[in-house]
């Protein structure tokens, strides 16, 4: 297994990182090899990732999510990896998003990639790429609030958000 961890200062409130960081659908649109996620439900993504000539497609599972604090999530099946996302609130305006990848490359262009680096630096580049988009933004593009706690969801059911997608709870 290789650890990769990154972290980026990001000059908006906590809560709009976090919101922002729940609509995988986004994360083509700063994240280098992401090609598409899917979430047909709210503890399940289906990702379509591109590393050099290698395409992958694979499940993740989100094993938790707390509001403003992180997510966590497992692939299901190859490639195998896990990982955490965690924000810490480092003034009204300010967040520290963490970002911690653990993972098994498999086959000769995945341990090249981490040998030679390539996933840690793309990894530092997607946390860069995430402060430039959601600081250009000015705002989340949607938001999801509620908690997930092995694997099961808890809606946040106080809450009004016209911008919410109405997930399944399953």
């Amino acid at each position: 297994m290789s650890t990769i961890e990154a972290s980026a200062d990001v000059d908006v409130p906590v809560r709009m990182a976090y919101n922002q960081w729940t609509q995988f659908e986004s994360f083509p649109r700063f994240m280098d090899g992401v090609r598409r996620i899917d979430q047909p439900r709210s503890t399940m993504t289906h990702w379509v990732t591109r590393l050099g000539p290698m395409t992958h497609e694979f499940d993740a599972e989100i094993v938790e999510q707390r509001p403003d604090e992180r997510v966590s999530w497992r692939s299901l099946g190859r490639p195998s990896h896990s990982g955490t996302v965690t924000f810490l609130e480092l003034g009204e305006n300010r967040v520290r998003v963490t970002l911690r990848i653990d993972f098994a490359p498999r086959g000769f262009v995945e341990r090249a990639g981490d040998v030679l680096g390539i996933v840690h630096r793309r990894v530092h580049n997607d946390l860069k790429c995430f402060k430039e988009y959601i600081e250009g933004q000015g705002r989340e593009t949607g938001e999801w609030r509620g908690a997930i706690s092995d694997s099961h969801v808890r809606p946040d059911s106080g809450q009004k958000h016209p911008q919410v997608p109405n997930w399944p709870t399953g």
